[in-house]
């Protein structure tokens, strides 16, 4: 068969046809974790919109400051390398530090509230490593 494993697996019957639906559906721990209400609420402090788009902000800022001091290269170099260490990553069920993207931003010689009380041998988000490399593949 000429035909390759790609191929096979578009011919597969996808899980999610299986599943039942409607509003008796039952919620997937696994892919999706715990419900929250607090996530589908409205911002309770006008500043909570600031501090979730704080780094955004800030790179926006460095960016301009940067091309007004050295030119347009300086940023648009920055960017690429910014954008070349998010794409290399861990597997997904492993916990990965970003000391290359902490170090690119300049947040390498800061401690923050991430630093202290984000342990990742406590994290509540551990699931099987196969299903979430499927997931991550699309396999799923």
């Amino acid at each position: 068969d000429s035909r390759g494993a790609a191929s096979l697996l578009k011919d597969s019957i996808p899980i999610t046809a299986f599943s039942a639906s409607g509003p008796f559906e039952g919620h997937d721990l696994l892919r999706r974790g715990f419900t929250s209400v607090k996530n589908e609420l409205l911002p309770s402090h006008p500043l909570e919109l600031s501090e979730k788009n704080f780094q955004l902000n800030q790179d926006k800022t460095n960016f301009a400051t940067l091309r007004n001091i050295q030119g347009l290269h300086a940023p648009l170099k920055l960017q690429m390398e910014l954008r070349a260490v998010k794409q290399a990553q861990r597997l997904p069920f492993l916990h990965s530090s970003n000391m290359a993207l902490d170090t690119l931003r300049g947040n390498d010689e800061c401690i923050g509230f991430e630093d202290i009380l984000n342990d990742p041998s406590q994290s509540e988000v551990m699931g099987e490593p196969h299903m979430m490399m499927e997931y991550k593949l699309g396999l799923l």
